[in-house]
């Protein structure tokens, strides 16, 4: 049979072979350098894997790699849908290809495997790895010396070292330039038959070394990529003495074969080169080029002075089959000649074949573990027999050593799958050691040989099972840690280690219980606590210990009972409430709750105060805490006591809690001035004084917080005391600060003694509280006559508010005038009253004392007295009869009887009725407690009546307190100053009923308690003389 023949039978059979394993090759490209997960392909798809209806798959279709032990994956298969990703490894065709220099020949291989067994088939993929431009072209050396003689002619080339590129193709060198180029000198490009590219450097003029011996410029490379990349070199040329001859090789291209097993020191060329020159011009001198390798480099060394080419390190054909030497002859000169030297490595039976095992079935401790079940053909693992020799000596035949039940099938030439070839028996042949064996056709033949080590493993058909199907149990709470509950035990009807049964708890189970594995011992490992969980249910699993375990359940109910092991728990540490200060007598302060974890008699809870029993109240059972007393924030700003619970349980348990009542601020102090210091000063305003400067300021301060003490000025009226008229705007006041500015221009009409009524009040919610003071500004160039400015200062004291001096001094008819229009309004206003008393007694005789109950059980409430713990009485508002015309004026008495220390004062201000109605009105008594500081100001104890006016009695429409409210500030005897009077001043009552008729009296009358002293401003002061 010819050759041809044998060729094409053996083309068949390969072909049959393949068909028959279902091996498939495919070829993808892929790109190097990629990053991780970009998609190559769809194997699935690629291979049109159109799986069979028919066919009953024993598992889901998988695509499994079959990599090499130690191989680091450059790709990664998705197993279930058989996409191509690349992997965080990343390829590296010059690493992977490091011996290709073409841009077509580089592959990376792997088998993958398709299951399950059915369809099974193995699919060796090629990966062409495409270069990309990853690699910049780089110069041996970063400075490049060439040496020409002084008489080259012009256009002579001298090569210039190459660079070298990893990259190929037109990812390779493309391009050398000078970048510092000098006139003497051009760069040119040679492309040889190889492709390579050879920089040349061309003489452009004539040179003189007598005039400049070295040209120092920059040369580039540029590869093609895109962007290309690129390097530079220093390129050094020195001008010489003229050597006009270069050595000749006889031949400038050798090819030599020399075996991979030639010892060091093998001749491998004589390489033969003359030189016409005489003298030292004619000794030639050999070396390798630097384009070539640093690996063959070290491979041969070449004699610089014969030219002889030895080995110098061992060869491996299997590693570098050719290598380029190119030798350069020079005599000296800077143009050395050139020859090239190829040395073809021939092969030697020196590499035994290798044998890769890349198992399909998982191994376990280096054992694959297959079931007795396992059928026919089931794929075990895939061998991998190689040879790195050439030729026969490459050829490798695999077989096994002995029978066994087990075959080796084959895939490709160099490739085999190892699969059963016959049922297996547990009970006959327990594991298998399969020898195989690779051998080549070397002579004599080389071999190797690999264990496959394979266990049977014995198939399980029984369960565990239990006698019953749920546990009842119970148990103390606070047991001991490790309290043994009950044995667990089943039985299992198969033997050996698939009898063995092993005891868990089930997925269920909470922390805390414990099993015995082997046996069945069911114990709780913490102490359990009913409050936290009263029963427990769960499962214990009884799993037998065979290969493929087999396991069956019962229920464990377990019930905790309780013990009295829990203190009442208050919600908070630290209860902390914020009360008003008015809070009524046994209001609601707060709710403290209380827990129990216990259950029954154990969680009864009951309440108490411990401190602080003589201030405050708790509810036993629902912990509503109410005071026992009336607040006064000014007195005492918080409390704090602390709240004991106990519990029903035998012995009882108890704990405790601090309370803090924080009494939060209500509006009840007035505000109180400090500037001016006396009501007898007053400021000198000079005629000079530009508008808009401040003459003078007021200050006042507010015992309360927050908004209850932000402070507003005002002025509510003025006059001038010496011209005896009403003044023009001349004066303002800035309402925040308390500034007194001037206005306008003074005129001479302006001068005299003023005096303004300034009225501060707080910013307080519901209703803000004023008090007044009297600001007197002389107005004049200079103060020469001091007597006259206190007797104005005098007449100001005297004047009530609403009045100037000159009113009092009235005509004779315009007085009777008055007395006739009084008398008048007095009688009408006298026969109006009686009969509006006598009507109201008759309509109210019989609900009248029911109202006034009433009102005293509002009042215990509203207005509790902190001092003396007494609730005070309130009367009910009555409706306002309508403005008098001769209700021109309030008089206010007022009287310490319970205080000692305290001269009976009376004080007269004058105030006009609207003020008065105004005041009472936006004053709400039913929301403001009554209660008072012991060292609150009385500001009305310094005040006497000096008013022609009679002194009307009025009914108070509100109780008056002791000690707060008032609307004038109480101040030294001898600082003493006038401020309104209105509604809310304190009136002596003569009856111990607060709701009774009291006279009140408010006159414009002062005692003089000192010197008139000036105050200090800005302007200028002056003292009286």
């Amino acid at each position: 049979m010819d050759l041809a023949s044998q060729a094409h039978v053996l083309v068949i059979l390969l072909t049959c072979v393949v068909l028959l394993c279902r091996a498939q090759e495919r070829d993808y490209t892929v790109k190097e350098e990629q990053p991780e997960n970009v998609r190559i392909g769809n194997l699935r798809k690629d291979l049109d894997l159109n799986l069979d209806p028919n066919i009953r798959l024993s598992s889901p279709l998988q695509f499994k790699p079959v990599y090499k032990t130690g191989d680091v994956p450059l790709v990664r298969v998705e197993a279930n849908t058989g996409e191509i990703f690349t992997t965080n490894h990343r390829i590296d065709r010059e690493k992977l290809c490091s011996g290709v220099f073409t841009e077509k020949r580089c592959y990376y291989e792997i088998e993958v495997a398709v299951l399950p067994d059915e369809i099974f088939r193995l699919v060796k993929i090629r990966f062409l790895i495409e270069d990309v431009n990853d690699n910049a072209p780089l110069f041996q050396s970063t400075v490049i010396n060439i040496s020409i003689p002084e008489n080259t002619a012009i256009n002579t080339r001298y090569p210039v070292p190459s660079a070298f590129d990893p990259d190929v193709g037109i990812n390779g060198i493309q391009h050398y330039e000078l970048v510092k180029s000098v006139s003497e000198f051009g760069l040119d490009i040679i492309e040889t038959p190889e492709g390579d590219k050879w920089p040349q450097l061309i003489v452009q003029q004539n040179l003189d070394r007598e005039q400049k011996d070295t040209f120092v410029m920059k040369i580039k490379v540029e590869d093609g990529g895109n962007p290309p990349k690129s390097s530079t070199a220093i390129l050094q040329v020195t001008i010489s003495d003229v050597n006009d001859n270069r050595p000749i090789f006889k031949d400038s291209e050798l090819e030599v074969t020399v075996p991979e097993n030639a010892p060091m020191g093998t001749s491998v060329a004589q390489l033969h080169a003359t030189d016409a020159d005489l003298g030292s011009n004619a000794q030639i001198h050999f070396a390798f080029s630097n384009q070539i390798s640093a690996s063959t480099k070290r491979h041969f060394a070449i004699n610089s002075s014969t030219g002889l080419i030895t080995v110098k390190q061992p060869l491996d054909r299997e590693v570098t089959p050719v290598h380029k030497l190119i030798v350069l002859a020079s005599d000296g000169s800077s143009t050395p000649s050139r020859a090239t030297v190829t040395v073809n490595v021939t092969d030697i039976n020196d590499n035994v074949p290798s044998i890769d095992t890349r198992y399909i079935i998982n191994l376990v401790n280096g054992t694959v573990l297959l079931s007795e079940n396992a059928p026919l053909n089931t794929k075990i693992a895939l061998i991998t027999v190689t040879d790195k020799d050439a030729d026969l000596y490459g050829k490798v035949a695999c077989y096994t050593d002995h029978d066994v039940p087990f075959r080796l099938k084959p895939v490709f030439n160099d490739q085999f799958l190892l699969e059963t070839a016959a049922p297996l028996d547990y009970e006959t042949t327990r594991e298998y050691a399969i020898k195989i064996v690779a051998s080549d056709r070397g002579t004599p033949p080389l071999n190797t040989s690999a264990m496959v080590l394979i266990k049977i493993k014995d198939e399980n058909d029984n369960a565990p099972i239990f006698p019953q199907p749920e546990i009842q149990l119970s148990i103390p709470e606070n047991n001991d840690p490790s309290t043994q509950l009950i044995k667990i035990s089943a039985t299992d009807a198969d033997s050996g280690h698939n009898a063995e049964i092993i005891y868990t708890l089930g997925p269920d189970a909470p922390d805390g219980f414990n099993i015995d594995r082997r046996s069945g011992i069911l114990s709780v490992g913490k102490r359990l606590d009913r409050e936290k969980q009263e029963r427990y249910s769960f499962t214990v699993i009884a799993r037998d210990n065979g290969s493929t375990s087999l396991q069956s359940n019962v229920t464990v109910r377990l019930i905790v009972q309780d013990l009295n092991d829990n203190s009442p728990a208050f919600t908070h540490p630290e209860y902390n409430f914020y009360v008003p200060e008015n809070l009524p007598l046994y209001g609601t302060v707060g709710l403290i709750t209380v827990t129990d974890a216990d259950a029954g008699d154990n969680a009864v809870i009951t309440l108490s105060i411990l401190n602080g029993k003589d201030n405050f109240i708790i509810d036993p059972q629902t912990g509503v805490i109410k005071p026992n007393i009336t607040f006064d924030r000014e007195q005492q700003s918080s409390y704090t006591f602390m709240v004991k619970a106990v519990d029903g349980g035998q012995p009882p348990s108890s704990s405790y809690a601090k309370v803090t009542i924080n009494v939060v601020d209500v509006n009840d102090n007035r505000p109180v001035f400090v500037i001016p210091s006396s009501n007898y000063s007053y400021d000198l305003v000079r005629t000079t004084t530009t508008p808009g400067a401040v003459v003078t300021r007021v200050f006042a301060i507010d015992n309360d917080t927050g908004m209850n003490a932000e402070l507003q000025y005002s002025i509510i009226s003025s006059i001038i005391i010496t011209s005896r008229v009403s003044p023009r705007g001349l004066f303002a006041i800035d309402k925040t600060t308390g500034n007194i500015t001037l206005q306008e221009k003074i005129v001479a009409a302006d001068q005299g003694l003023h005096r303004l009524v300034v009225k501060v009040k707080d910013l307080g919610q519901p209703e803000s509280l004023h008090a007044i003071a009297l600001i007197h500004l002389f107005v004049n160039d200079t103060v020469s006559n001091a007597t006259f400015i206190q007797e104005q200062l005098r007449k100001s004291m005297e004047t009530p508010l609403d009045r100037n001096i000159g009113d009092n001094e009235v005509t004779p008819q315009a007085n009777g005038y008055v007395i006739v229009v009084i008398a008048i309004i007095a009688g009408t206003m006298t026969v109006i009253l009686v009969i509006f008393v006598t009507a109201l007694v008759r309509c109210r005789q019989t609900p009248r004392h029911k109202v006034v109950q009433k009102g005293k059980q509002s009042g215990e409430w509203v207005s509790p007295n902190q001092e003396n713990r007494q609730i005070k009485k309130k009367k009910k508002r009555k409706k306002r009869s309508p403005k008098s015309l001769l209700l021109n004026f309030v008089t206010i008495d007022e009287s310490k009887p319970d205080d000692p220390t305290h001269e009976h004062v009376n004080g007269t201000l004058d105030l006009p009725v609207e003020l008065e109605e105004q005041t009472m009105g936006k004053y709400n008594w039913a929301t403001t407690p009554t209660t008072f500081k012991p060292d609150s100001p009385d500001l009305a104890k310094h005040y006497k009546s000096a008013s022609p006016q009679p002194t009307f009695q009025i009914k108070p429409e509100t109780p008056v307190a002791p000690k707060k409210h008032h609307v004038i500030q109480e101040l030294p005897l001898d600082n003493t100053f006038v401020v309104g009077c209105d509604s809310l001043s304190k009136c002596s009552s003569t009856s111990s009923d607060p709701y009774s008729v009291s006279e009140c009296s408010c006159q414009g009358g002062f005692k003089t308690a000192g010197q008139i002293t000036t105050r200090q401003n800005h302007h200028g002061t002056v003292s009286p003389d």
